[in-house]
Order: structure tokens, then C-alpha cells, then sequence
């Protein structure tokens, strides 16, 4: 799968509204390692995306799930 960028998103956002969450950014970056200097990204870029499909799985107390 993959996230296409629009103007000014940047690593944590893209992670954010791609897979729910930023604290999936470093699995991001590190999926698109010829990016990572990039800070504020343009239109178009295409973002491969990490599988999180087993890390979705942590069980979290009751206060802290996602949807």
C-alpha cells in the first residue's frame, strides 16, 4: 500500500492520517529511506507503507484504545 503526500505534509502527519497513529512515523521513515532528508514534503510523492497489521494486535488498557 501506499500514501500519496500532499503539500506540507511531513513524516508524522503522513504517518498520522495514513495508519492512525504517529508513533507508526519511524516504521514509515525507515520504509522510505531515500525520503529521509526530506523535511516538509510536496504534492505527489508517493510513501510506501509499513505493515502494521501484527503490531495492531498490542493489547492496550481500556483508556488508551485507537480506532
Amino acid at each position: 500500500m501506499t500514501y500519496t503526500t500532499v503539500a506540507g505534509d511531513t513524516f508524522d502527519s503522513a504517518a498520522f492520517k495514513a495508519l492512525g497513529s504517529c508513533r507508526w512515523t519511524e516504521k514509515l521513515i525507515n520504509k522510505n529511506r531515500q525520503f529521509v532528508d526530506t523535511v516538509i514534503f510536496k504534492a505527489g510523492v508517493e510513501l510506501e507503507l509499513p505493515d502494521i497489521s501484527n503490531e495492531r494486535q498490542i493489547k492496550m488498557p481500556p483508556w488508551r484504545t485507537e480506532t
